[in-house]
């Protein structure tokens, strides 16, 4: 038992969709900018890369997945429409704000949805 009034992290499981306009799509076809950015959230979020793929299709959009100890990280370029599309579902005491934060950072948006669901593991 913890120190008494000491907070007590709760593992939950959230599954995270996030929409991301950029400013130059320049980013959205560029395979090991978005795969070291990916590497570089999970880092941060203290996740446990288990292993990562990238696929570049002819028009130039990317495909990057991280799977997690902790479950995956991906993201999905549109460049026609400036558009990345990240899902993140997250276990455990990985900090995936911090993961989604860094994300965007990286890619300098000028407008983003995040739609956070907190999904059943009980």
């Amino acid at each position: 038992m913890g120190e008494p009034g000491a907070e007590v992290q709760v593992d939950e499981l959230c599954s995270y969709a996030v929409d991301v306009w950029v400013r130059d799509p320049g980013i959205l076809v560029d395979e090991p900018v978005l795969l070291d950015l990916l590497r570089t959230a999970a880092v941060a979020g203290n996740a446990t890369i288990l292993g990562e793929t990238g696929h570049v299709f002819p028009n130039g959009a990317v495909t990057a997945v991280l799977v997690l100890s902790q479950s995956h990280l991906s993201i999905h370029t549109w460049p026609e429409f400036r558009l990345a599309n990240i899902d993140l579902l997250a276990y455990g005491r990985i900090n995936a704000e911090l993961m989604l934060e860094k994300i965007e950072q990286g890619l300098n948006p000028t407008r983003i949805n995040v739609s956070r669901l907190l999904r059943a593991i009980r």
